[in-house]
C-alpha cells in the first residue's frame, strides 16, 4: 500500500530540513521518521522512501536508523502505547503482576495492539524510574506506584475516550500527537503542557539538602539568567581584556642575530629570547637524530622488513630467523601477497578460503570414522586438524 503524504507533512519536512546545514541534511532523519510516524502512526515502507526521497538517502540507509530505535514503531501501533517495566525493580514490586494483568484483561500479548486499535501494550526492560515503581507509561508518560487494579483502571478510561492525568509530566496525548513534538513542533493543544509535577522522591534530595544547609559555595538561587546579548558582550569584553593583557611583540633588530647553527638569520628578524633551562642554559634546543612519532616506531618495529626496522629503537630489535640474520627487504609484503592469492573471495558471499573440495575432504574423511591407522573418531579429528 503506497501513501501520499499530506502537503503539510512535506512543508514540515523542508522545515525540519532547513535547520541543518546544508551539507549536514543527513541530520535531519530521525526527526523526519517522527513526522511520517505522526501522520500514518508508525514507520511504513512508504514512510522510508519518503524519508530517503526527501534527503537523497537510498531506503537502506533510512531502515537501518528506524529499525535501531524503539521508538520507530515498525507495524501499525494504538493510540496509546502502554509499557509496563518488568525489569528488576519493578519486577521485585510486583511489575510483572502488572504486565499479566492487563495482558489478560486487553486480551494481547506484548507489541500486539487491542482490535480496537486503541492501545499497544509492551513490556519494558527498564524505564529508568526505580524509585517509583512499579512504573508505567502511556505514550512515555509516567504513572507512578501502580498495581494491577490501578493499571486496569487506567487502560479502561483510555478505551471509554479519557485521558487519564498521569503522576508526572503534562496531559496525555496519542501517539501521532506526541510524534509530532518529537519531530520539533510545539504542541498546539489548550494546556497541553500544564499542570503535572515533580514526584516526591525526586524532591526528596533537595529537601535533605535545604534541611541541612547543603549547597553550592558561592551559589545565588536568586541570579538572574543572562540573556544572550548580555552574554555575547560579557565574552566580547572578557576576549578584549585577555588582548590587552598580552606582551608586546618584540621589535626587530637591524643587526643580523646569529643562528644556532652559526648561521646568520635574515636582517631585521630578531629571534626571540629563550627562557633559560633549570641549569641556566640558554642554548637553542637541538632536535633529536630521531623524531619519529611513537606510533610510526610502533608500528616499523612489528614490521618483519629489515628495510623499515629500528634497529637503534629504544627497546626494540630488528627480527631474525633461526639462522640470526635479518629477513630480507620485502619478505612480511611477500607472504601478505601469498595469503591474500590463496584466500580469494568467493563469489557467493562464503567466507574466503571456503572452498567445496575442502569441505567434501573433510565430511569424507569424517564419514569414514578411523584412518588408515585405524585411529578412532577423536584421533581422526585430530589428524584432520594436523592436515
Amino acid at each position: 500500500m503506497t501513501t501520499t503524504f499530506t502537503d503539510e507533512t512535506r512543508e514540515r519536512a523542508r522545515e525540519i530540513i532547513a535547520r541543518y546545514p546544508a551539507d549536514r541534511s543527513r541530520s535531519a532523519l530521525l526527526p523526519l521518521l517522527h513526522l511520517v510516524q505522526a501522520e500514518e502512526g508508525y514507520v511504513s515502507p512508504a514512510g522510508v522512501a519518503f524519508c530517503a526521497e526527501v534527503l537523497g538517502l537510498n531506503k537502506a540507509q533510512v531502515g537501518a536508523v528506524a529499525t535501531f530505535y524503539t521508538m520507530y514503531k515498525r507495524k501499525p501501533t494504538g493510540d496509546f502505547l502502554v509499557s509496563v517495566c518488568t525489569n528488576t525493580m519493578c519486577n521485585v514490586l510486583g511489575g510483572q503482576e502488572v504486565y499479566d494483568t492487563l495482558a489478560e484483561h486487553l486480551g494481547v500479548g506484548h507489541d500486539e495492539t487491542t482490535a480496537d486499535g486503541t492501545i499497544t501494550l509492551e513490556h519494558a526492560e527498564c524505564l529508568a524510574a526505580c524509585d517509583y515503581g512499579p512504573v508505567m507509561t502511556v505514550n512515555y508518560d509516567f504513572f507512578d506506584g501502580v498495581d494491577a487494579s490501578t493499571a486496569v483502571g487506567v487502560v479502561d478510561e483510555l478505551r471509554a475516550g479519557g485521558r487519564p492525568m498521569p503522576t508526572r509530566g503534562a496531559r496525555l496525548c496519542t501517539l501521532k500527537e506526541m510524534a509530532v513534538q518529537l519531530a520539533g513542533f510545539a504542541d498546539e493543544r489548550d494546556g497541553a503542557v500544564a499542570d503535572g509535577g515533580p514526584g516526591e522522591p525526586t524532591l526528596r534530595g533537595l529537601r535533605l539538602a535545604q534541611q541541612h544547609g547543603v549547597s553550592v559555595p558561592g551559589f545565588d538561587p536568586n541570579t538572574p539568567i543572562r540573556s544572550k546579548a548580555e552574554a555575547d558582550k560579557a565574552a566580547a569584553e572578557a576576549k578584549a581584556k585577555a588582548e590587552a593583557a598580552k606582551p608586546a611583540p618584540v621589535e626587530a633588530s637591524a643587526a643580523p642575530v646569529k643562528g644556532g647553527d652559526g648561521a646568520s638569520a635574515p636582517t631585521g628578524v630578531a629571534e626571540p629570547a629563550k627562557p633559560a633551562d633549570a641549569t641556566g642554559s640558554t642554548t637553542r634546543d637541538v632536535k633529536a637524530p630521531d623524531d619519529k612519532s611513537p606510533q610510526v616506531r610502533t608500528a616499523e618495529t612489528r614490521q618483519p622488513d629489515a628495510d623499515t626496522a629500528v634497529p637503534d629503537a629504544p627497546g626494540t630489535k630488528v627480527p631474525t630467523d633461526r639462522t640470526g640474520t635479518a629477513p630480507e627487504a620485502g619478505d612480511a609484503r611477500s607472504a601478505e601477497a601469498a595469503g591474500v592469492a590463496a584466500n580469494a573471495p568467493a563469489s557467493d558471499g562464503k567466507p574466503a578460503g571456503d572452498e567445496a573440495g575442502a569441505q567434501e575432504r573433510n565430511l569424507t574423511e569424517a564419514k569414514a570414522g578411523t584412518d588408515a591407522d585405524g585411529a578412532g573418531p577423536a584421533d581422526a579429528n585430530e589428524t584432520g586438524a594436523q592436515k
